[in-house]
């Protein structure tokens, strides 16, 4: 809840702004892939790895903390990347502006469950 209240309550917002801000002059179809494609990168491997970062430290699991935090990472992208792409194009592509943090909160607080679980599946 911490880093939701912190870190994420402050970058998503802003990514989201920037999302709108780089995609203004787009229609149609390149508009809609745009800002989904560009919603869905935002949560990348990287993301993911440090989401799980965040969980060992809070869980003080220190001696969990590796390398092997960016291969499960990197699967958990993998595998969510249909439904990550449905949900961000929803969100990116339906909601309005000021609630697109309120949907991603949702589907990112779903989405942290598959990520503690992304351990568990891909390791």
């Amino acid at each position: 809840m911490f880093v939701g209240a912190t870190f994420y309550a402050f970058e998503i917002p802003n990514y989201f702004d920037w999302i709108v801000k780089k995609t203004e002059y787009f229609n149609g179809l390149e508009a809609t892939l745009t800002k989904t494609v560009l919603a869905v990168l935002y949560f990348n491997p990287l993301w993911i790895a440090r989401h799980l970062l965040f969980i060992k430290l809070f869980s003080g699991q220190f001696e969990a903390i590796g390398v092997n935090l960016i291969e499960v990472a990197l699967w958990s992208f993998i595998v969510n990347i249909p439904i990550s792409f449905v949900a961000n194009y929803i969100i990116q592509n339906r909601f309005k502006l000021k609630w697109r943090f309120m949907g991603s909160a949702i589907f990112s607080a779903l989405m942290a469950i598959y990520y503690a679980m992304s351990e568990t599946l891909f390791s």
